[in-house]
């Protein structure tokens, strides 16, 4: 049941509450700073995906920045922020990819020196293109929480500038210049439903909208494996979470920041988890529906707005794609098992005779179903199959789960036991 939308605060309670926090002024000033090196993405209609979720849904596309995410915004605004003396002296940031790539990237372009401290179990191809942004990369740790300890350590013994991917304001501001542009780009905008790790990007976003439109819902979406600032709404206070190894790595933060947990509970309506198989049918989704890839992180909002998570129904609702990093690999599995969940591909074992003709037999029968088969493995000496019989295990393009029940029925009616 979706909670009831928090009541924002009066401008002058506001103001009273706001030292030290971002406004509306920082982030204008941000999209200043921003508009000659930071593009501003297209958010466009989806009639498929609108359709199907019972909503008109609007795609913020931020996986097609230059590196792929929206931490690009923060990461620029962050660095032209620093003095000319913390500019030569270099920066460091810790990151699991996106973020990393967005500072080594503008810091190339402003002549900034960078080193970055990444997880050891961050994807090759993230390694690889920040260290191809000129930056100098520094594997340590088994999540981002001991990166970023190792990074806060060469920060003090290098005196080089932090910046952190979430918890600070310039960075946060950066971000915020999206909230700018959803309501130029969406008229008659109702809802905006946005990933969150550790709030810097949803803080952001929720400051630009409701310091102007507070009618407007914002919404967060975390994976149920890492729900760090759900758990600081509840405890009200930021508070670790267990690390969890999770599709959605880029929004896999252990602790939400005091600075974007306060500016969440002032502008964020509610903030909602997914799981992993939803994440990962959000992600098929958009490559099929819409010719959109997205890492996990990207999707989780797609995610929440399928499972009906959120009071939307009817509404005008912008969605953030927030990044396209996604390792290939991972996406071949996510497809993979998309195709069967949906009844479009199917793993079978059968026992055969073992004798000339049984293997062209079955796939004759196959055939005649007009199922695609795209892999075979015949086993003659496997611990399942007796002797005289062989097992054969077959992965078939099949186009629902009636065309599989089909399928099923043939062999069986060849006399043949099958087992998927």
């Amino acid at each position: 049941m979706a909670a009831a939308a928090r009541p924002v605060l009066a401008a002058a309670a506001l103001a009273a509450q706001n030292e030290g926090v971002i406004s509306l002024q920082d982030i204008r000033l941000a999209r200043e700073r921003l508009k000659d090196a930071v593009c501003g993405t297209p958010c466009s209609r989806s009639q498929r995906l609108s359709q199907r979720t019972g909503c008109e849904l609007y795609l913020k596309l931020e996986s097609l920045q230059h590196t792929g995410s929206f931490k690009e915004r923060g990461a620029r605004n962050k660095l032209l922020s620093l003095s000319d003396a913390e500019r030569a002296a270099g920066v460091i940031a810790a990151s699991a990819g996106n973020h990393a790539q967005g500072v080594a990237y503008h810091a190339q372009l402003l002549g900034i020196e960078a080193t970055i401290v990444m997880p050891l179990s961050t994807a090759l191809v993230k390694v690889s293109a920040t260290r191809g942004y000129g930056a100098q990369v520094v594997l340590i740790g088994d999540n981002y929480d001991e990166a970023c300890a190792e990074a806060l350590r060469l920060r003090d013994q290098r005196g080089l500038s932090l910046v952190h991917a979430f918890d600070d304001d310039a960075v946060i501001a950066g971000q915020g210049t999206i909230g700018l542009e959803l309501l130029e780009q969406v008229p008659g905008l109702q809802a905006v439903v946005v990933p969150v790790g550790g709030g810097g990007l949803i803080s952001g976003i929720a400051t630009a909208i409701k310091e102007q439109r507070p009618d407007i819902a914002v919404y967060g979406v975390q994976t149920r494996l890492v729900p760090s600032m759900q758990r600081a709404l509840e405890v009200g206070a930021a508070t670790q979470v267990p690390a969890r190894r999770t599709i959605a790595d880029g929004i896999a933060v252990r602790c939400a920041s005091d600075r974007t947990l306060s500016l969440v509970r002032r502008y964020v309506d509610e903030v909602v988890l997914v799981e992993e198989a939803e994440i990962a049918e959000a992600i098929l989704l958009l490559l099929e529906a819409e010719k959109t890839v997205a890492e996990g992180a990207g999707a989780t909002a797609l995610a929440a707005v399928l499972e009906e998570r959120l009071p939307i129904q009817g509404k005008r609702v912008a969605l953030l794609v927030s990044g396209g990093n996604i390792d290939v690999n991972v996406l071949s599995r996510i497809i993979d098992r998309g195709l069967v969940k949906s009844g479009r591909a199917m793993r079978v074992r059968v026992l055969i005779p073992d004798v000339p003709g049984s293997l062209a037999a079955l796939l004759s029968s196959i055939a005649a179903c007009q199922a695609n088969v795209l892999e075979v493995h015949h086993d003659r000496i496997g611990a399942r199959s007796e002797v005289g019989q062989t097992e054969v295990e077959l992965v078939l393009e099949t186009r629902s789960f009636e065309h599989i029940a089909e399928v099923q029925l043939a062999v069986r009616a060849a006399g043949w036991h099958i087992e998927q």
